[in-house]
């Protein structure tokens, strides 16, 4: 070795550990093996296996430290607390390792990387947070596990094997097995696969894309033939030969925004703004039903009914994609006080229809989230006690409202879940209570072939799966079935289009011959198009669509 190498070896084995076992001469092997001496010597408990190499420039502080054989600690690591690992371990440069922390064999951890196993407490508010104790539950970290650079892994948290965590995640929940996750808080991606399963999704995604590409070129067609021409410029209905409905301008409104990019011709963006914001109640804020003839009927007092409820819901959202609101706030759902609300909770039959009792939940919800964007507030603890009454109402062993049928199984409640989640939980943001046993509820459920099976599904029960299974998606929890289901479900979803007149809410069957929702239109085209989203994510194929939901079916919160 020539002086100058003997200068820059102890230098570049710091900060490219890696290269020790194949480039160290006996000088570097013996200056190593002193320094773990003097480690040992100073350390409470240290104990370093074989072919190990500690970096002299590594801030080691820890009161118990454990190497597995052929492990490393890189320059400018700083380790406290108790630290111990498998074999073939790395902590890479400026790596910070705290707290108690267990890792497997083979875990490598790239540079910059924090482990934090312990919590400041702060919740005293008249003392300083530094004079507050510290709280640790630990870090487990599992076989084979690849944790990238500039990660942050949070107290409690446990890694399964086989993990791969991408660089800049910060993980705030246990990480399973063999799962790819990534993000701020980090969820699950994908799972370490097969090229077999590559070659599917890339399958999966060509035909996504081949049917966004028909879906966009017919849609002028799909939507043109459900507009009837009338003295006051015409009006869309569902099907062709069917009646206006307030639902199906609203369908119309979604289905261009997704597709097209803009307002339903003929009429202009502020010809269906105008319709839309005339047709409120100013008293109530109700926009009541239309008549045969198109004209508004009265409205009722009642906040809700099932039609003019889901009024809250259509207009409201049809108004935002046109770029407006409602013309006034929704009087009667801001006048319900906190009683009110548990009252009216407390009568919904979630035991005989929870179906029903989550669609009353869902209309809530979205009127006080549109009360809120136009700055009127409900009244003192409404909100809290709608969000206050499902949290302490669920059932914690299947993740659902309500109980199963005897006649209908879990369609029903989980169809339920879906309506009081959407408005609740997914519409304001926030994580739904017990999300692997919905996942499990829902898993059960999609299994069964009366709802299930091709030629029997529907927009609403297949929307009612693929939305939970999407909103719970993070855990990771049983996230192959989920993927499995999900291809299933969307190669099902995409064979139901029908050229030039889109999609029935029913699928054809000889026992539903004659169902006016057999026959393609507005509202199920509108559902199938936000369904194919979701399980097109939930398969990793939505980019190939060009399209992502904005309106009722938004993935994102809404306020």
């Amino acid at each position: 070795m020539t002086d100058s190498h003997a200068a820059t070896a102890p230098a570049l084995f710091d900060y490219s550990p890696w290269l020790y076992w194949t480039q160290a001469t006996d000088d570097d092997r013996a200056r190593q093996c002193d320094f773990q001496q003097t480690l040992r010597r100073t350390g409470v408990e240290y104990s370093i296996g074989e072919d190990c190499y500690v970096s002299p420039l590594a801030a080691v502080q820890n009161e118990h430290l454990h190497l597995g054989p052929r492990s490393y600690i890189a320059a400018g690591a700083y380790l406290t607390g108790t630290l111990r690992t498998g074999r073939d371990c790395t902590v890479n440069p400026y790596t910070v390792v705290r707290g108690t922390i267990e890792l497997g064999d083979a875990v490598r951890i790239g540079a910059h990387t924090s482990l934090l196993a312990f919590n400041h407490g702060y919740e005293d508010p008249d003392t300083e947070v530094f004079r507050q104790p510290l709280s640790s539950e630990g870090i487990r970290i599992g076989n084979d596990v690849w944790i990238g650079s500039h990660v942050v892994l949070l107290d409690g948290i446990t890694v399964a094997d086989g993990a791969v965590i991408a660089a800049g995640s910060v993980v705030t929940k246990d990480v399973p097995a063999k799962a790819v996750v990534g993000g701020n808080p980090a969820r699950v991606l994908r799972r370490r696969g097969s090229t077999t399963r590559t070659a599917h999704k890339t399958d999966l995604a060509s035909a996504v894309a081949a049917f966004a590409d028909t879906a966009r070129a017919q849609a002028e067609d799909v939507i043109a033939r459900c507009f009837v021409p009338g003295p006051d410029g015409g009006l869309f209905v569902d099907t062709p030969g069917g009646l206006p409905t307030v639902r199906a301008q609203c369908d119309a409104v979604e289905i261009a925004d997704l597709l097209l990019g803009r307002a339903p011709l003929p009429l202009s963006a502020d010809e269906q703004i105008a319709r839309l914001r005339s047709w409120q109640d100013p008293h109530s804020g109700i926009v009541g039903a239309l008549g045969e003839d198109g004209r508004q009927l009265p409205v009722g007092t009642a906040p809700f009914s099932e039609e003019t409820g889901y009024h809250y819901l259509c207009v409201g959202y049809a108004l935002d994609l046109l770029g407006s609101e409602f013309a006034h706030p929704l009087h009667s759902v801001a006048a319900l006080s906190a009683g009110d609300v548990v009252e009216h909770l407390e009568a919904l039959p979630w035991g005989e229809d929870p179906w029903y009792s989550g669609d009353w939940v869902d209309t809530l919800g979205t009127a006080v989230m549109w009360n809120r964007r136009q700055g009127v507030r409900e009244r003192s603890g409404a909100l809290d006690a709608l969000f206050g009454w499902l949290l302490t109402h669920i059932d914690p062993h299947s993740g659902l409202w309500g109980e199963p049928s005897a006649t209908d199984g879990l369609m029903r409640v989980v169809n339920g879940f879906y309506r009081a989640s959407r408005g609740t939980f997914a519409q304001y943001g926030l994580p739904v209570p017990y999300p692997e046993r919905t996942i499990d509820s829902v898993l059960r459920h999609a299994r069964d072939d009366r709802y299930i099976r091709r030629d029997r599904q529907t927009a609403c029960n297949i929307l009612d799966i693929a939305h939970p299974l999407w909103l719970t998606r993070a855990t990771g929890y049983r996230a192959d079935e989920v993927g499995s289901v999900a291809r299933q479900l969307l190669a099902d979803a995409l064979q139901h289009w029908v050229d030039g007149e889109g999609f029935a809410f029913r699928a054809p069957h000889p026992t539903t011959a004659g169902d006016r929702h057999t026959r393609p239109g507005l509202q199920g085209t509108e559902m199938w198009l936000a369904i194919i989203w979701y399980l097109a994510d939930l398969a990793g194929v939505s980019d190939a669509l060009g399209y992502r939901p904005r309106g009722i079916h938004r993935p994102e919160p809404a306020l």
